[in-house]
């Protein structure tokens, strides 16, 4: 045992929660966002704005054309599995070899790829690791091990995972769907909470496929979080800790709610405000990628994942037009209410004597 110890010490090979469910996880999304997320807005900006180079046709591969967009979205399970490899401190020849592993979990998995390349890369890429540099045929043995466990994995098991996270995702939407106050109360609020929490919302959306009424939620709980922190604590951060927060990440309070979990009521309330509102009242859909759906204003991805839905929707005939209420749905659900309503909570929160000044302070 001491010596099974000692070897994973010596490769680097940690199995935990944090390694798997926080650094692998959260790089993974950063591997969506530099793939499919920015090839979605390449698209939407080639087509909106009619930019040529962006709108048209710069390779054709297999009979299918692809724009600048398409080719970067059609990266996504490679710049996922190598993102995942960086994250577990794999070396060269493992995360070069994870390239292959990304592209064959991901379209074996479907719709539901990203859980899929989640699963077989973490193993390919700890099982990779465990024998390189192990032979003086490194340059071989590595490879062939990792690609080869990657694929056979991939072939077992990314339909299987990807079919269960796409029925994990239809029965949250068909839920959102039937009871859009509970549901849109319930999504709303937990990944608004995943968002802020070291884990990645927008790698679970992915994973789960979360769109429509159920994106939408999502999107207003992790708006409710970035929008609120950054307003409710602009006394403490000024205008740096206002744009960190509010285009950045709600993550950044981290810290100080370890130090006091009660800085935290307001956001969580106010997401439990804004789900069902967006749900109920503003029939807000994220029909773009589903990773959008866990952003919020994060470079405002997710408004850009909400407007790209309508776009979709219009050119499908789904949609006739995008509408005064669509727009004033976003803005109100997305910025407007966060900014008035977690203040106004947070004021009560202070009055009550559970936050003081101070405990939002960001070094």
């Amino acid at each position: 045992m001491e010596a099974i110890k000692a070897f994973l010490k010596r490769k680097d090979i940690v199995i935990s929660a944090r390694r798997y469910g926080i650094d692998a996880l959260g790089a993974m999304a950063q591997g969506l966002f530099c793939s499919l997320l920015i090839g979605t807005i390449l698209n939407t900006l080639g087509t909106q704005f009619h930019i040529g180079m962006l709108a048209s046709t710069v390779a054709t591969i297999g009979g299918v054309e692809y724009t600048v967009g398409g080719l970067a979205s059609a990266m996504s399970g490679p710049a996922m599995a190598v993102a995942i490899g960086y994250a577990l401190h794999c070396p060269p020849l493992v995360l070069f070899s994870l390239i292959s592993v990304g592209f064959a979990s991901n379209a074996l998995g479907g719709a539901g790829g990203p859980l899929a390349v989640l699963f077989v890369a973490i193993i390919s890429a700890e099982i990779g690791k465990a024998v390189s540099k192990e032979t003086k045929v490194d340059i071989l043995v590595t490879p062939l091990v990792t690609i080869g466990v990657g694929v056979a994995l991939s072939a077992l098991i990314a339909p299987a995972l990807g079919a269960l996270a796409m029925k994990l995702g239809d029965i949250i939407m068909w839920a959102t769907e039937l009871q859009p106050f509970l549901m849109g109360i319930l999504v709303s609020v937990l990944v608004g909470i995943a968002l802020t929490l070291p884990i990645s919302s927008a790698a679970i959306c992915a994973a789960l496929g979360l769109t429509g009424l159920a994106g939408g939620a999502a999107v207003a709980g992790c708006c409710a979080q970035m929008v609120g922190f950054a307003v409710m604590s602009f006394k403490e951060n000024k205008w740096g800790g206002l744009i960190s927060q509010g285009i950045g990440t709600s993550m950044l309070q981290m810290g100080n709610i370890v130090k006091n979990p009660r800085i935290w009521i307001a956001p969580i309330v106010t997401s439990a405000i804004t789900g069902p509102l967006a749900t109920c009242l503003f029939k807000l859909q994220m029909n773009g990628t589903p990773v959008s759906s866990g952003m919020g204003t994060c470079g405002l991805v997710g408004q850009i994942g909400v407007y790209t839905g309508w776009v979709n929707d219009v050119a499908s005939g789904a949609k006739v037009a995008i509408t005064g209420m669509d727009w004033a749905g976003m803005i109100l659900i997305c910025f407007v209410l966060p900014a008035v309503l977690c203040p106004l909570i947070n004021m009560a929160v202070r009055k009550a004597g559970w936050v003081k000044d101070g405990d939002m302070k960001l070094n």
